[in-house]
């Protein structure tokens, strides 16, 4: 009898060797849980931020400082963006995204769908894939299903997403079902294709799924149950934090949780701020990412234990204090507000510098701490009091 394929195992010499996702303590009052995936580069503690690399680097940080000080476990990096410059042939050529930027650990590459859903003016959706324009130069190019596979296996990312339609916010229903179905139908290609091409760099890539259906309970049921009978290693929820109130994020979130398979990690993309993370951990969400600590750093936005600090405002002129008040110290820091403060306004770069590692620096402390909360059975009371603070502006 010939043994059967798995669709979702890279064939090579590691294919023994697929994603694994072990849950090894659950929080006693919400659905958070904590748990450990393994990959060929390594192990990666869950709950966990994924600093976005949109072109194979995090903005303003060397990739030492995002491995050393930062101690991230894993970056995501964007198709769309290194498909167009420099080019997937540059990448492939150099043994992958890995060997390109220097980057040894994890790295998660998302389909391109989403950075096409926001080209509105510039794209156009059919059955077969998106025709859009390059933002860099106007340039015609075409992505399907089985052309996002191929550009992620290039990269050699040890996760990679199906490629998907995002919806937008607000979205008619009957716009978001077919949507929906065009997304399934997307996933029944890249599965198949997944199925009978290769990581070319020798490495294991799992692919994840994603569940769309904008905010209507109905079709996102329909999706999780389409995207959880597929059996994939881990599963994303997509579609969601683009615009709409966060409550009814959290009601998707927590219906989708409901359906997606317990044992499997899963994913919701580009999520968000402190409180909707811990928030999101709560209902049962292991992975994120999200622009916003590295984005908003750059224009002076820190996040810290107690608030939120815009450190460009005078209040923080003659403020010697670190910038964390309790004097935490993130990604080794030692550096107080008044001359963060006095860098932003002289447009020092190294004011993007401090404020980007702070951010993550923070991020990073904020999951390290809630697998804590989890593992001591205390994340429930912990992230009431925690999502009070996170958010309030000094």
């Amino acid at each position: 009898m010939v043994e059967k394929k798995n669709p979702y195992l890279c064939c090579n010499f590691h294919n023994n060797c697929i994603l694994e996702f072990e849950i090894s303590h659950r929080d006693h009052v919400t659905s958070a849980r904590a748990g450990i995936l393994t990959t060929d580069h390594g192990t990666i503690e869950s709950p966990f931020f994924m600093p976005v690399g949109t072109a194979g680097n995090v903005k303003a940080l060397h990739i030492k400082d995002l491995r050393e000080e930062i101690k991230a476990q894993i970056m995501l990096s964007n198709t769309y963006h290194l498909y167009l410059r420099p080019g997937i042939d540059i990448i492939s050529a150099a043994g992958g995204l890995h060997r390109f930027n220097g980057w040894n650990k994890p790295i998660l590459t998302d389909s391109g769908g989403y950075q096409i859903y926001s080209l509105s003016a510039i794209r156009k959706f059919t059955d077969d894939g998106v025709v859009f324009q390059s933002h860099i130069d106007g340039s015609k190019h075409v992505f399907t299903p089985e052309s996002a596979i191929d550009v992620q296996r290039q990269l050699g990312a040890d996760i990679i997403m199906a490629f998907d339609e995002c919806t937008p916010y607000p979205c008619d229903e009957d716009y978001a079902r077919k949507s929906m179905k065009r997304t399934h139908y997307w996933l029944t290609r890249c599965i198949k294709h997944f199925g009978q091409t290769e990581c070319p760099h020798g490495y294991t890539q799992s692919l994840f799924p994603i569940v769309q259906g904008s905010v209507i309970p109905a079709l996102r049921v329909e999706s999780a149950r389409f995207i959880a009978d597929q059996g994939a290693p881990g599963n994303a929820i997509g579609g969601l934090s683009v615009g709409e109130p966060a409550s009814m994020m959290y009601d998707m979130t927590a219906l989708v949780c409901s359906i997606l398979p317990d044992d499997k990690p899963r994913y919701l993309m580009g999520v968000g701020t402190p409180a909707n993370i811990l928030e999101s951990i709560a209902l049962g969400v292991d992975m994120f990412d999200c622009v916003m600590p590295t984005r908003n750093g750059r224009n002076g936005m820190l996040f810290t234990r107690n608030g939120i600090i815009n450190i460009k405002n005078e209040k923080w002129k003659s403020d010697f204090s670190p910038l964390e008040a309790d004097g935490e110290v993130f990604a080794d820091l030692q550096y107080n507000k008044a001359f963060l403060r006095h860098l932003f306004v002289s447009k020092e770069i190294l004011a993007a510098m401090i404020a980007t590692m702070h951010n993550l620096g923070f991020y990073m402390w904020l999951m390290k701490e809630a697998r804590a909360q989890i593992m001591m059975g205390s994340f429930g009371v912990w992230k009431e009091a925690m999502v009070k603070k996170l958010m309030q502006r000094l």
